[in-house]
């Protein structure tokens, strides 16, 4: 959701999700929850953070007047559905045979906090779950940040630059080492190393221009946290164990 108005807090600035939050709760939560209980035909879950939003209808006349009354209660308020990022899709649990059966090709994938969003199927024993990729894009971003930065430190010593590597690793992998996403994350600190090494080479000292894949491993082990699942998933996050 955005406006166009002049005056405001702007965009990503540290203020912006609290301000979204207190405005949107009037606009659109206490709103969605009454539409949700007096309108809805099917169920209707809601998932919003600031104002990023993602809605799930069971039925799909619901999603359409959903999305129509929606633009209408925004307007309201000055505000409007950013362009680029609200559609309609099929997805969840029978979206794959649905668009199978009408020659339609795999459901569409969306983007949320961070995530690529995928129906797909447990490799266990075949059933339905909701994949999680974290987004390639800004993988890349970080990895850009990452190396910009080594580059101004590649003089300091190299467990200050361990350290410091280590805790932004450590960072990502807190919010991103989610079940489905073990390719993505063993990609992140493999590209990680790989950046290192390239800033280590760097060095005005012939010993680290010649800096070998072996001996990056052995300070990736000494540094950097391991590339494993750190995050249950969801339905296990509850249960509890004696």
């Amino acid at each position: 959701m955005r406006t166009e108005t002049k005056q405001g807090v702007p965009q990503g600035a540290v203020i912006s999700p609290l301000l979204a939050n207190l405005y949107l709760h009037h606009v659109f939560d206490l709103w969605v929850k009454w539409w949700r209980k007096h309108e809805a035909h099917g169920e209707v879950i809601v998932v919003r953070y600031a104002d990023d939003t993602v809605i799930g209808f069971q039925s799909k006349p619901d999603a359409e007047r959903f999305l129509s009354l929606l633009k209408e209660r925004l307007g309201k308020f000055a505000l409007e559905l950013h362009p680029d990022k609200t559609r309609l899709i099929e997805f969840g649990k029978f979206a794959t045979a649905n668009r199978r059966r009408k020659q339609e090709g795999k459901p569409e994938t969306f983007a949320f906090l961070g995530f690529t969003h995928i129906a797909g199927k447990r490799r266990s024993d075949g059933g339905y779950a909701v994949l999680r990729h974290s987004i390639a894009r800004r993988v890349n971003e970080k990895i850009a940040q990452i190396r910009e930065h080594l580059l101004a430190i590649r003089s300091t010593a190299i467990g200050e630059q361990g350290k410091w590597l280590g805790s932004v690793v450590r960072g990502w992998m807190n919010y991103h080492a989610i079940p489905t996403n073990s390719v993505a994350i063993a990609r992140h600190r493999w590209q990680i190393i790989g950046v290192w090494r390239a800033t280590l080479r760097r060095r005005s000292q012939t010993a680290y221009r010649t800096i070998g894949w072996g001996h990056m491993r052995r300070l990736a082990k000494k540094f950097l946290p391991p590339a494993i699942i750190i995050h249950p998933y969801p339905n296990r996050r509850r249960v509890v164990t004696t």
